[in-house]
This record gives structure tokens, sequence and C-alpha cells, in this order.
């Protein structure tokens, strides 16, 4: 950013005035270096064995390209001026990147739930623990359309270039973001559907959660709820919801909370920032949740089929139990849920 003159300010003044392209620069830079590690992070700890999805590949390219960011943001603000193949950087450029990062993060959330909503819709029913080699280059061929056509749709909308310009010559210390009203309709949408949700089935989910038991199964800790199953009725559809939404909720709770935080608050958070890793993970989870619920008839319960989330357990196994003990009884009298 070029420097104000000014001849009759104050020494302080003038200070604080060239500093502020710095500490920018520095914030935006802790920022991403943050993010970063949380991706990377997040992609460390999730559970190995499990089924590959479109959502998986984007959820690896969103950390290469947080990655890139994070090194052009070093690279520049630490040589500050500097001529790269006939164009000149400078810390400007820092708040440049950001932004167009920020405006084409903020039109990928539909499109990106969609396919991957898609994509769970019509292969949550195969048994097959991976899918073959054709769609793994679907995959990534999905994931590159959506990559490049995001940034075609920012770099060449003339509406967008020009409020860019505006702003960052109007105000050459500030560097303005942008949140996503994707993202905002999204979390009032799934806060809305998982409060619908609870309230539907809320005695269930208390007389499940009253009656919840950890035992040994096969060597493992196990949650046992009391319940009667039933696998062909019409109820069949409003117990499974229950499940999971206990298994999602047993998971992801804390990030329910904050997204109803913030929609209580109205914060509105920068889209660069918005868009993470954990972020994404949690809307995998809500979209295998809806998967299920809605193909429960066309599901075979199988030890694959339950291989698709990094981070919820869906498996459920239902055992015959008596009521106070663990001897086998005539009819099913309790289900088993496999953290």
């Amino acid at each position: 950013m070029a420097a104000v003159l000014c001849e009759n300010c104050s020494g302080q003044y003038h200070y604080t005035q060239v500093n502020q392209p710095l500490e920018i620069s520095c914030m935006l830079l802790l920022i991403m270096l943050g993010k970063v590690f949380l991706d990377f992070f997040m992609l460390q700890v999730k559970q190995k064995n499990v089924k590959v999805s479109f959502m998986a590949y984007f959820c690896v390219s969103l950390a290469l390209l947080d990655f890139t960011l994070l090194l052009t943001i070093f690279f520049i603000f630490y040589f500050e001026d500097f001529a790269l193949w006939g164009v000149r950087f400078t810390k400007y450029h820092i708040c440049l990147l950001t932004q167009i990062i920020s405006l084409t993060y903020s039109i990928l959330h539909y499109p990106v739930y969609l396919v991957a909503g898609l994509d769970y819709y019509t292969t949550i029913a195969q048994t097959s623990q991976f899918p073959r080699r054709g769609q793994r280059l679907l995959y990534v061929f999905a994931v590159v359309v959506i990559w490049i056509s995001g940034f075609f749709c920012i770099l060449k909308v003339p509406a967008v270039y020009e409020e860019l310009e505006f702003q960052n010559s109007f105000s050459p210390y500030q560097c303005p973001v942008y949140a996503s009203m994707q993202s905002y309709s999204i979390s009032c949408a799934m806060v809305l559907l998982i409060c619908t949700a609870l309230v539907v089935c809320r005695n269930e989910v208390l007389a499940m959660l009253l009656s919840v038991r950890v035992i040994s199964f096969s060597s493992h800790p196990v949650l046992m709820f009391s319940c009667v199953s039933n696998h062909n009725g019409p109820c069949f559809k409003w117990q499974l919801l229950t499940r999971l939404l206990i298994s999602f909720l047993g998971t992801w709770a804390p990030f329910v909370l904050l997204q109803i935080t913030i929609l209580c608050l109205g914060a509105r958070i920068p889209a660069y920032v918005e868009m993470n890793v954990p972020w994404l993970y949690f809307i995998n989870s809500f979209l295998i949740a809806v998967a299920y619920w809605c193909r429960c008839h066309n599901v075979e319960l199988t030890e694959e089929m339950w291989s698709t989330d990094p981070f919820v357990s869906w498996k459920f196994c239902f055992m015959p139990f008596n009521n106070e003990s663990t001897e086998p009884a005539d009819k099913p009298g309790t289900v088993i849920v496999i953290c």
C-alpha cells in the first residue's frame, strides 16, 4: 500500500497510519496460520478406514488451498515489495488475495453441499468399502470444476472487480472482508431442522438418554440404550431419526451450540475463516444423517455401509437382551449404539 503524504500531521498520527498495513498483514497471517493448523489437524485425527467421498476430496483441496494462501501471504509479508514475472507485489496484495479468497469461499457453500448430498444419497446403499477408480476420478473432476467455476465467477464479474477496486482505493489502510450469506442461511436451516427433530422426538430421545449404560462388547466400550426395535413398521423411520439425532449430537453438540450462539448474536464471520475443514465435516455428518433417514428402507445394515463418516459412528447393533441382564431374550429389547 502506498504511504499517505502528510506534512502538517503529528508524528504519532503519521506513525499509526503507516503501521496499519503492517498490523493488518500480521493479523491475516496469524489467522491463516491458525486455520491451516486446524485444517490439517482435523484431517489427521479423522478415522482412516472410511469410504472415500466427494466431501473428503474437497476438504483436502480446501486445506491445500489455505496452505498455499498462507505461504503466499508469508512470502509477500517477508519481502514486502518485489517483482515476479513482471508483476509488482506489495502488502496491498495480501489484502487483495484474502478478499478474492473470501468472495470465492462465500459462493461455494450451496454447490459443495448439493454435490455432497447427491453423492451420499446415491452411494449410501452401496456395500463396497471403496468406490471404483472411475468414481474417484469423478470426485477429483468435480472438485476441480467447482474451484475453477468459483474463481471464474469472482474474477470475471465486472461488478465484483469494480467493488474491490473501489474499496481498496477508498480505504487503503483497511482490509474489508466478506461474510457468506449462503453459510448464514445454511446455519439457520440446520439449526431449525435439528430443533424441529428434537421437538418431534423429544420423548424418545429423553427415554433413551435416561436408559443409557456403558458396557463392554467384543472388547470395545459401547453405549446401550433400552428401546423396542421395529424394522418393518411405519414407526421405524421415526425410531431411526431418534438414533441418528443421538449419534449426531453426541459428536457435534458443541458445534450446534456454537451455531446457535452465532445466530443469536448476529455475528458475521469472514468467509475465508468460516469455510474450514471442521465446519465441512460438521455439514458432512448432517448430510449423511439426512441420507440415511431418506433411504432407510434401501440401506443394508453391513459393516462397510456404516464406514462413511470420519468422526461419527452411525453403527447400531440390535441384540436380544433382557431388561436387567445380558442373557438372550425371546424378543429384541435393546439397541446397542457403538461409538
